[in-house]
This record gives structure tokens, C-alpha cells and sequence, in this order.
């Protein structure tokens, strides 16, 4: 099944072209790295992906539907469906990760309950069913800034599980990490695609058992890129250079990507 469907997009901001005649598809099940230098579009594509930039010509589909053809209310419905992995760790330290993690519900909340959330936390079962999930459980309480860099960027990604997304976008999720945390980071990330229904300390699946069933990640890293994911696109100046399986792709022509005057 077809989770993103892109046809003829180009994205242009005033004269500057950001992405050029891009026509992917991405379906379910599929683990896709974009790799590429800085400002050659990573970021545009996942925010075009995510409805949150539109295209300048072309159509963007989302699970089926032409993001262009949704009303507002239906177009954040849609969205609810992704989650979204920032690029560095933007948690307020000073909050307990329990609050941290139920941030990624936000977007379902009206104002009354995240307050009220913040006082007394709603739905305790599917916070800690997301941390057992990165291999948290029992930091619901403690604060984020007491965390290890690897430990709050597992608290991210917990936050973008709580949402229960079918796709998970990452955005240079482990620019900010040191290599090893970078790929402990990824491990996890990518895993969640293979991991069981979300259960709670009890053992219980709780309300749902939506997993995610596609991960998009952009990266600087190649080796990373070939260590977890099983699609890589490569994008040079807006427009994609390759989109190959990754064992089909060498590491030599992965590093031309960052080569001075590639």
C-alpha cells in the first residue's frame, strides 16, 4: 500500500528552487533514508510530505488523499497520522519526561486538557507502553535534564510514539549526537516498525495497537544510512540523484554525494 505519493512536485521560495520534478512513492513497510548535503531539500521534502509546506506544481498524497483536496479539519486529521522526529533534542529539561512524552498528543488536545494533563497526566498506560517501547520504562518521572543526550533522544522519539503514527518522520534526528548514540538512536527509531502492540507495565495492549508502518529519516551519515535503513534516496540541488535499495548502492558512490563539487 502506497503511504506517500509524490507526482511532478517542485517546491520554489520566491526565485529559489528547494525541490525539483520529484516523483516518489513510498509504501508501507518501507525504512527510507535521504541523504544529501546541506540545502539540498531534505527537510522541504519531509515538511511536503508532512502538509506542512506545499507544493508549488504537482500533488502530494498522503495514505491515499491529495493533500491539496483537504479542508483544514481534514487535513489535520491526516497529520495526526504522523509523527515527526525533530532534528537535535528540543525537550524542556526542566519537565518530568511523563509530560515530555504526552506532548507528542498535543495536537488531539484541546487547551483544557494538556493543561490539565500537566497537573495530573492523562493516560499513564500509553506513556509508559511508548517508553517501554525505547526501553524507558520507569523514567516517566524523572526529569528530562537528568537524562543522558542517548536517553532524551529516546524520550523523543517515545513522544512520537505516544501519537500512534502510521508514518514517522526524522529530521537529522542524530546531528547532535556522538556516534555511538547516534546509532543507538537509529536503532531504535528504526525498530519501532518491527516491534509488538504498544503494552503497558501490566502486559496489556491498552486502547490501540497502530503501529508505524513506514519510517522516512533524513541523514548526513552514508554508513548510517547503509547500517539501518533498507531504501536510500540521495538529493542534490532539489532533485533526486538516486533511489536504489541499499544494498544496490556502494559506499563510494554514497560519499560522492559530499564530495566538493558533487
Amino acid at each position: 500500500m502506497s503511504i506517500v505519493q509524490l507526482r511532478s512536485v517542485d517546491v520554489a521560495f520566491g526565485s529559489q528552487r528547494a525541490l525539483r520534478s520529484i516523483d516518489l512513492t513510498i509504501g508501507t513497510g518501507e525504512r527510507v533514508a535521504v541523504l544529501g548535503r546541506s540545502g539540498a531539500g531534505k527537510s522541504t521534502l519531509l515538511r511536503l510530505i508532512n502538509g506542512l509546506t506545499r507544493p508549488t506544481s504537482g500533488s502530494v498524497e498522503l495514505f491515499g488523499q491529495d493533500l491539496s483536496a483537504l479542508n483544514n479539519a481534514r487535513l489535520r486529521t491526516t497529520r495526526r497520522q504522523v509523527a515527526m522526529v525533530p532534528q537535535g533534542i528540543d525537550l524542556p529539561g526542566s519537565l518530568r519526561v511523563v509530560h515530555n512524552v504526552n506532548a507528542g498528543r498535543l495536537g488531539e488536545w484541546s487547551t483544557f486538557t494538556a493543561l490539565r494533563s500537566l497537573v495530573r497526566p492523562i493516560d499513564m498506560p500509553r506513556v509508559i507502553a511508548a517508553l517501554l517501547s525505547v526501553e524507558l520504562d520507569g523514567y516517566e518521572w524523572r526529569r528530562t535534564d537528568e537524562l543522558s543526550g542517548g536517553e532524551q533522544q529516546r524520550v523523543a522519539i517515545a513522544r512520537a510514539l505516544v501519537q500512534q503514527p502510521r508514518l514517522l518522520l526524522a529530521d537529522e534526528p542524530v546531528s547532535s549526537l556522538d556516534p555511538n548514540l547516534a546509532a543507538e538512536a537509529l536503532h531504535q527509531i528504526t525498530n519501532t516498525m518491527l516491534a509488538p502492540p504498544m503494552r503497558d507495565a501490566r502486559g496489556d495492549i491498552g486502547e490501540s495497537t497502530q503501529r508505524v508502518e513506514c519510517i522516512v529519516a533524513s541523514l548526513h551519515s552514508p554508513a548510517l544510512a547503509l547500517q539501518f535503513f533498507d531504501r536510500i534516496i540521495g538529493l542534490r540541488e532539489g532533485a533526486i540523484a538516486f533511489d536504489r535499495r541499499s544494498q544496490d548502492i556502494t559506499t563510494v558512490e554514497l560519499d560522492s554525494m559530499y564530495a566538493t563539487g558533487a
